[in-house]
Formats: C-alpha cells, sequence, structure tokens
C-alpha cells in the first residue's frame, strides 16, 4: 500500500495551495534565444538580382529554404556545409564580408546587421535595396533523462513549453517525481540547475515554463518507490501470489501445531 501512486502524485495543472502544490509567481516573459559559441545558423539571401543569389546561395544549390530547414533539423552531418557556426570569439565567417559578430544577439538583429552589411557590399551589382536576409537556428535540440527513457528531441519551432517537451519524450511515468523536475541549463560559459514542481498551475505563468536549446531535462524517481501496481493483471497476480503465500504459511503453522500436540 506504501508503494501505491496516488492522482495527487502524477496529475498536472493541480491548485497551488492544495497537497503541497507550490506557488511560483508571475514572471513568465519569454525571450528571443540569444546566440551561443557552437550554434549553427542557417542563413539565406534573397534577391531579385540571380547574380546575387548565386554569389551568396550557390552552396544550396537547386534546394528551397524549406526544405533546407527541414533537412537540417535532423542531426545529419552533411549539412553542416551550408550553415554558419557560431565561433569561439562569437563571430560567424560570411562570404564575401568577413567576421560578423553574432554572439548574443537573436536572429532578428543578426538578420539586420547582415542585410546592412551586404546592402554596402552588393550595391554595386544591382538593387540591393531589392535584398533580404533569412537567418535560422539550426540543430537545436533538448535532452531528457528519466527511468522511463532517456533520449535527444529535436525543436521544430521558436518556441517550445515544458509540457511540449515532456510530451515529445513520452511522459514522465507513473513512478517519475514530477515535485522536483530538474532543468540543467548552460549560459554565458555557466551552469545553472533550476528545480520545480511541474504539477502546479501556476507553472504556465512561471519562468519554468518555456525550455531552451541545449537544456537537459532531469526526472528523478519517486524517493522510496521500488514496487507499485498499475494495471488489472499485475494485480491479480500480485493478489494470487498473495494468497498462495498465505494458505502456505498457514498450512505450514498448522502441521506445526499438529505435530507438537502428537508428541505431547
Amino acid at each position: 500500500m506504501a508503494s501505491c501512486v496516488t492522482s495527487k502524485r502524477v496529475n498536472l495543472m493541480q491548485d497551488p495551495g492544495k497537497n503541497g502544490i507550490p506557488h511560483y509567481a508571475d514572471t513568465l516573459s519569454y525571450e528571443d534565444y540569444e546566440l551561443r559559441i557552437g550554434d549553427r545558423l542557417y542563413i539565406y539571401v534573397y534577391s531579385v538580382d540571380e547574380r546575387i543569389d548565386k554569389m551568396f546561395n550557390a552552396s544550396s544549390g537547386s534546394m528551397s529554404s524549406s526544405q533546407m530547414r527541414q533537412g537540417m533539423s535532423g542531426a545529419g552531418g552533411g549539412y553542416d556545409l551550408y550553415t554558419y557556426l557560431v565561433q569561439d570569439d562569437g563571430t560567424i565567417d560570411f562570404p564575401m564580408v568577413g567576421n560578423i559578430p553574432v554572439r548574443g544577439k537573436t536572429t532578428r538583429e543578426v538578420k539586420r546587421l547582415l542585410e546592412d552589411e551586404l546592402g554596402s557590399f552588393i550595391k554595386n551589382y544591382g538593387d540591393y535595396q531589392m535584398m533580404s536576409v533569412e537567418v535560422n537556428i539550426v540543430r537545436r535540440s533538448f535532452s531528457v533523462i528519466s527511468d522511463r527513457g532517456s533520449g535527444t528531441f529535436n525543436i521544430q519551432k521558436e518556441k517550445v513549453t515544458i509540457f511540449e517537451a515532456l510530451a515529445m519524450a513520452g511522459d514522465i511515468g507513473d513512478f517519475g517525481d514530477r515535485s522536483q523536475v530538474r532543468i540543467v541549463r548552460e549560459k554565458e560559459g555557466k551552469t545553472e540547475v533550476k528545480i520545480f514542481d511541474v504539477r502546479s498551475k501556476d507553472i504556465i505563468n512561471s519562468e519554468y515554463y518555456y525550455i531552451e536549446p541545449n537544456d537537459v531535462i532531469y526526472i528523478q524517481k519517486i524517493k522510496g518507490q521500488s514496487f507499485g501496481i498499475n494495471s488489472l493483471t499485475t494485480s491479480i497476480s500480485v493478489v494470487a501470489t498473495t494468497l498462495a503465500f498465505g494458505g502456505f504459511v498457514y498450512g505450514l503453522v498448522v502441521r506445526t501445531i499438529n505435530a507438537v500436540d502428537s508428541h505431547q
């Protein structure tokens, strides 16, 4: 009975203040991801001038930008040829322009920066005012470690919530400790660990709601959990085994008592 898992332990979106569910301050303020060393950027230059297109997009061949992004969402190393690595000095090496500082900037800021830099460079080639740049982060992922199963999952959109991340990983499982979910996050060369109770309804308005690329979500087992009944088949098996063992012990005791009485 002590090992049973109740709904209070596993249900999400519970009201804070009940059953030991904590309150969390309303601090939700999603911020655009700031680029870090090791990130990879897919950059595509759009222009009405074919010479400009060929100059900056020759490596992508006849593939469309959407096809490129879909391919690079996986872990295939071949697509690294079409991306720009944020180097240790916080820059990317862009053709014809040179090193562009991008560390700490959002993709929107990098887009504007590249459009300014390229506009100055190609104004002698055509109508640079009819040019735009697309910038996307590729190969973004997060990891989950739990007794239910561990793995790394690709991030396909800009914002991913903690609930979406757990759903992608196949949920937490009956014996995962939802009251002590940990997120290990690296930021500006430092590692921080965020601990929170994912059962609280307040999560949707808190700093814990959105995950970031490269986050590691760790789900530990419920303390003291070593045995549980979570299906009808298991219940029947446990009951039958218990009754059989009880009958064996009872028979052994009766035979022992009878043997003692017969010797007296």
